[in-house]
C-alpha cells in the first residue's frame, strides 16, 4: 500500500513538472512572439503620370497609426532610373520595410523590391511582370477600356486632360479629377517597353488591391497578377485607377495588413 502511494505520488509529480515546463515554454514562446520587431518603415512609389502627392490621404493615415512613411518621387524618364530613385529612398530606411506601389510603380517594385530591407510588396492596382515581360505586351493581353494617350514629339506620353477624368479617375470629385489632369507628369514611352529583369514577387510576400472599375489596366489583368505572385487580395468596389485616393482607408488598410503578417512571419 505504501508502495502504490508512492507511485501515485510519483505520477502526479511527473504530471505536475510536465505542466510547469509546458507552461514555461508557452510563456518564452509567446514572450518571442511579442518582442518581435514590429515593421514601421512604408515606402510609397507613384505610377505614371503623375506625382506622389496623390498618396497624402494614405501618408496621413498611416503616419497617424504610427508608421514612417517616405514617398519616391520618381523621374518617369526611364525604368532604370526609377528604380534607382527607388532604391535610394530604401537606403535610407532604418529597418525592414514595406515597399507599396500604384500603377507602372508596380514595375518599379517588381525591380527594386529585391532589395534586403524590403519585408512585403504591396500593389494597388499596379502592374507586376515577370522577367521579360512588359507592361505594353501585357496590356495587349488584356486590353484596357481608356481612350489611346498622347505622345508627344520627344517620346512622352500623357492623358488628353479631356479624357483624364473618365479614365483615370471616374471616382475623385471632378475638381480634383481636372485638377489632376492639368498637373500631369510626362513619362517616358520606354518604361512601357522595358523587360523586367527580376521579378521580386517571386521571392517576397506580396497584398494586391484590385480596382473593379479600372479602366487604365484591366481589372483582369490585376487579377492575373495577384494569383500568379500568390498574393494576399482583395477588391475595391466601384474603383478607379485613382483607388489609392479614392479608397485612401481600404489601401491604408491593406498596407497596415501587410505590415502585421510580414513581422509575423519574419519572427518565426
Amino acid at each position: 500500500m505504501i508502495l502504490n502511494s508512492f507511485r501515485n505520488y510519483s505520477r502526479l509529480f511527473a504530471c505536475i513538472r510536465g505542466l510547469f515546463i509546458f507552461a514555461a515554454s508557452s510563456v518564452v514562446l509567446a514572450g518571442s512572439a511579442l518582442a518581435a520587431p514590429a515593421i514601421k518603415n512604408v515606402v510609397l512609389v507613384h505610377g505614371a503620370f503623375v506625382d506622389g502627392s496623390g498618396w497624402q490621404p494614405v501618408y496621413d493615415i498611416l503616419t497617424k497609426d504610427g508608421y514612417h512613411v517616405t514617398l519616391v518621387q520618381e523621374p518617369l524618364t526611364s525604368l532604370e532610373e526609377d528604380v534607382a530613385a527607388t532604391r535610394r529612398i530604401l537606403d535610407q530606411q532604418d529597418g525592414p520595410t514595406i515597399l507599396v506601389a500604384h500603377s507602372y510603380g508596380g514595375t518599379v517594385i517588381t525591380e527594386a523590391g529585391t532589395d534586403p530591407k524590403v519585408a512585403a510588396l504591396v500593389f494597388i492596382a499596379a502592374h507586376a511582370p515577370d522577367v521579360g515581360e512588359t507592361e505594353a505586351g501585357n496590356g495587349k493581353k488584356f486590353p484596357n477600356g481608356s481612350r489611346p494617350l498622347v505622345k508627344t514629339s520627344d517620346g512622352f506620353l500623357f492623358l488628353d486632360p479631356k479624357n483624364f477624368p473618365q479614365d483615370f479617375a471616374a471616382d475623385l470629385p471632378p475638381a480634383q479629377a481636372d485638377f489632376m489632369a492639368h498637373a500631369q507628369m510626362l513619362t517616358a514611352t520606354k518604361v512601357f517597353t522595358t523587360a523586367v529583369t527580376t521579378a521580386a514577387w517571386k521571392v517576397k510576400p506580396s497584398w494586391y488591391m484590385v480596382a473593379k472599375a479600372d479602366k487604365t489596366i484591366n481589372p483582369d489583368l490585376e487579377r492575373m497578377y495577384a494569383e500568379r505572385a500568390h498574393s494576399h487580395k482583395v477588391e475595391a468596389e466601384g474603383a478607379s485607377h485613382a483607388v489609392y485616393i479614392s479608397h485612401a482607408k481600404e489601401v491604408a488598410a491593406l498596407i497596415e495588413d501587410a505590415a502585421g503578417q510580414a513581422r509575423v512571419a519574419g519572427s518565426h
